[in-house]
């Protein structure tokens, strides 16, 4: 059957349901008949639409059948419990969902980060040059003897965590925003932040501070830096939903991507503030250093354990972190 055939042959069930839609505003006027039928309805019109999308894949016809089931559901259904169930559902499938099933992303960007900041770190301890020439002497003198190790310590700790938290959350947040722009403004926070590590990184060594660079540096610097190159990937491939589209229309792509990335934005920022508390804490505590990066180790490897297995639960049960299909097939908002 073609689609012009199938059209003719449900449009008045459509046009039906759109009606009954409308009248379901006021759904003390309608009769028991006509809410079972409203009901009926919206069950035939939902795998009409499923048909439609695999067989006959018109995008108009899907984008208003798609808004008519989304209407029909909010009053089928009514609203949703905003609960804690809802807030546990996202922890414990949503998120991990959408960060485990873009990991290729999130363990190319950190290494690739990871990379660049080893590389310019060494550029700098072997060669003279850079070392000269990339900071003047006297802001290298004052980075080793104090400026590096009292940044942690020369606010009260509870303002400080506050401060890193926003400042980390807001970096993460342009990160994958900036996507949007075909990835590159992502690539150069990206770069940025692989570049600052690398450079104090360099002249701490450089000072025979590599001790103290890393004892500091990794506390808090596993979660937070795995973090902000994860917000990057996310970005990253959300620019290339942009480039390389696949199967789907490019504002399908993006679409799905957009809405994974302000669901891992929303995960990254409680991340984020779990590394913000040991930054402040934790780092520039008089705790020996072993257990200093030892509570830093394990908070990365919770982060990581988290989203594999969770992740990996949820994806294999066939979530993606996106939101429901009859849900996400809107493109635009609908009243």
């Amino acid at each position: 059957m073609d689609l012009d055939a199938y059209v003719s042959l449900h449009r008045a069930e459509w046009a039906r349901l759109e009606d009954l839609v409308r009248r379901a505003a006021r759904p003390r006027r309608m009769s028991g008949a006509e809410l079972d039928e409203l009901v009926d309805l919206y069950q035939k019109v939902a795998t009409h639409l499923s048909v439609i999308r695999s067989r006959y894949p018109d995008p108009m016809l899907v984008d208003r059948l798609a808004g008519t089931v989304t209407r029909a559901r909010s009053v089928v259904a009514g609203a949703r419990d905003p609960g804690w169930h809802v807030v546990g559902g996202f922890f414990a499938v949503t998120f991990p969902a959408a960060v485990y099933a873009r990991r290729g992303w999130v363990f190319a960007t950190c290494a690739v980060s990871l990379a660049v900041a080893l590389a310019l770190g060494l550029w700098v301890v072997n060669s003279p040059a850079a070392y000269s020439g990339l900071l003047p002497r006297d802001e290298v003198a004052a980075l080793c003897r104090t400026d590096f190790a009292r940044y942690y310590s020369e606010n009260p700790a509870s303002s400080f965590a506050a401060h890193v938290w926003t400042n980390n959350a807001w970096v993460s947040a342009s990160a994958i925003a900036l996507g949007a722009l075909a990835g590159i403004p992502t690539l150069t926070v990206l770069l940025v932040n692989a570049g600052n590590l690398g450079l104090v990184g360099g002249y701490m060594t450089s000072c025979g501070e590599a001790s103290q660079f890393f004892t500091l540096i990794l506390p808090h610097g596993l979660l937070e830096l795995t973090v902000v190159f994860t917000a990057g990937a996310v970005g990253l491939r959300l620019g290339w939903s942009i480039i390389d589209p696949g199967p789907r229309r490019r504002v399908e792509a993006l679409a799905a991507e957009g809405r994974a990335a302000v669901v891992i934005s929303l995960g990254l920022a409680v991340a984020l503030a779990v590394s913000g508390l040991i930054e402040a804490f934790v780092t520039p505590s008089a705790l020996p250093a072993g257990v200093r990066i030892a509570i830093g180790a394990l908070a990365l490897a919770v982060f990581v354990g988290y989203v594999w297995v969770y992740g990996r639960r949820a994806v294999a049960a066939g979530e993606t972190g996106d939101l429901e299909e009859d849900l996400s097939a809107d493109l635009a908002p609908t009243v």
